[in-house]
Parts: C-alpha cells; structure tokens; sequence
C-alpha cells in the first residue's frame, strides 16, 4: 500500500527536506506540493491524497484554519517551527506533530503512525490479514528498511542501539526498547526482559526461565514473568 502525499509549505527549502525524507521511504508517494493554503484545497478538491505534511503558518489562511474548512480530511501530519497550537490541531485528526528543523528519525516515527492507522482500517474492512501485513521503517548505517512485523523474531537492546533479529538479518538501529514498545503491537510482541522484546508467534518453546526462539536462547526476567504467563494463559484457552 502506497500512501498518496501532499506537501504543503511556503517555504522551499522546508519542501526539499520533506520531500527528500518522503523518497526514502517505499510506502510514501509524493503526488504534488503546495505553496499555500487556497492551492491546497483547490487541489484536495481534484486528487486524492491519503497524507498531508502541513505547515501551519502561511499567508492568508493558516493550515490550521484550512483544516477546518475540509468536510473530508486525510491523515495530517503538522510540520511548523511553532508549538503553540499543538493542542487544539489535534481537534482535527492530526496524527502528529512535527517541529522544525525535522530530524529523519523523528519523520519517520510520526510515518509509522499513520501507517499502522491505515492498516488498522483496512483490517477492519474484512480483507485478509496476510494481504496487509503491518510494517515498521528501520534505519540502518543511513538506509531506511521497511519491515514487516511478522519477520521480526525479536528485538535485542545492544548500547544506545537496537538489534532487530529478523528470519532473513539482523539490523542495528539507533532505538530504544522502550520507544520500540510504543510502536509494536501488544497482541504480538511482548517485553520478556530489560533487554529484550519477542514476537509471541515466533516462540519455539519455555524452559524455566529461558526463551527458545530459532534455538536462540532469550532470558526472561523477574517482573516480565506475570506478563507473560497471562500471554501463555490466554493463549491456551
């Protein structure tokens, strides 16, 4: 799945940065850029777009007011070098928000949420889960991977880094577990201990307090043991 975006900025150079971090990313698709807010809902009006990249403060109409001029609004993701009206922009679907100047990572995790919104409502509109496949982006040594969840086997903290253990590699990303946490999916993935996330489907089998994921031995600590019992329990049931 391909998201359609729109870049809406008065400010050049600020669109070459986005639209530098849109290429890098496979499920992102840059479809037109827009200088202000008159032009974007003229353009809103003629192309379907499923993501909006929005500078608030423009000439004229502010994108947060062109926001509430729209009966029907894509995902938005707010890019501004003001916070201010952080609050009130979440009244109107915004997913996110980012300031500026923008770091890669920091566009990337606000990506990933509108992604996994996507294929929260496509999953609830009855198609397959196999044929929508929830993904995450990695960086790894300056490339971006999309990833899809089902590969991940476990997630290993390693320094101020992160080792991704996939069926195919292993990739090392600069993450901590616990923002990890925030963008995996509960019913999938479980923190087992301070240094390690697993994939719940990918375990082979438990012994005392030992993991065995691929014949790789993962430790489970003290006060993730109640959790995953629950897991387990639910499981069998």
């Amino acid at each position: 799945m391909k998201l359609k975006c729109l870049i809406v900025d008065d400010e050049v150079l600020a669109q070459d940065v986005i639209e530098k971090y849109i290429s890098t990313i496979p499920t992102l698709n840059l479809v037109g850029k827009c200088d202000n807010a008159i032009e974007t809902i003229s353009f809103l009006h003629n192309n379907p777009v499923d993501l909006l990249f929005l500078d608030l403060n423009m000439p004229e109409l502010s994108g947060l007011d062109m926001l509430k001029t729209l009966t029907k609004r894509p995902k938005v993701l707010l890019t501004t070098a003001y916070s201010e009206y952080a609050l009130e922009s979440y009244e109107y679907g915004v997913v996110d928000y980012l300031l500026k100047p923008i770091k890669l990572e920091r566009f990337i995790k606000a990506v990933n949420k509108v992604v996994e919104q996507y294929s929260k409502i496509t999953i609830t509109e009855d198609i397959p889960k196999e044929q929508n496949a929830q993904t995450i982006f990695i960086k790894d040594d300056q490339v971006t991977y999309q990833v899809n969840l089902n590969d991940i086997l476990f997630i290993e903290a390693y320094g101020n880094y992160l080792k991704i253990h996939t069926k195919e590699r292993v990739y090392v990303t600069r993450d901590t577990l616990h923002e990890m946490e925030e963008k995996l999916s509960n019913e999938l993935f479980l923190r087992v201990h301070k240094s390690f996330i697993i994939s719940l489907s990918k375990i082979g089998s438990i012994s005392g307090n030992r993991i065995f994921i691929n014949q790789l031995e993962i430790p489970v600590g003290e006060m993730y043991k109640l959790a995953l019992k629950k897991k387990i329990s639910k499981s069998e049931n």
